[in-house]
């Protein structure tokens, strides 16, 4: 399975795990199968908030499954309808988010879920 998750600093399965899909400097994809972890820019980190493409943001790498703190309404539909799941996972670093994963510790995401926003009333359920 190939795992994608929004990280502040690539270090490998060391990096620290980013609260917010959308505003991630990059992505580290994981081969759960051969723990094989590469960086991956984000091609759409400087979008309006709720204009995100997270297909775009992916730049046509083919993932699975994406763990994040959080994630805007428009990102998580637009990762279902591209056959991408969405689980929100609370870890510090990617090696963590995996095994959870792998644990079977992880939410999958539905709309209810997600960042409606970051100002003084929103509505955000973001893991910071």
């Amino acid at each position: 399975m190939r795992v994608c998750i929004p990280v502040s600093d690539y270090q490998g399965l060391d990096s620290p795990v980013h609260g917010h899909f959308g505003s991630a400097p990059c992505f580290a994809v994981i081969d759960t199968d051969t723990m094989n972890v590469e960086r991956l820019s984000n091609r759409d980190e400087h979008h309006v908030h709720g204009a995100c493409s997270p297909l775009s943001a992916l730049a046509g790498h083919k993932v699975d499954t994406v763990l994040i703190g959080g994630i805007g309404r428009g990102a998580l539909l637009g990762l279902k309808r591209g056959g991408i799941s969405v689980h929100r996972v609370t870890a510090d670093t990617v090696g963590e988010a995996v095994a959870y994963l792998l644990a079977g510790n992880v939410e999958e995401l539905d709309e209810n879920g997600t960042c409606g926003g970051h100002g003084e009333a929103s509505s955000c359920h973001c893991q910071h």
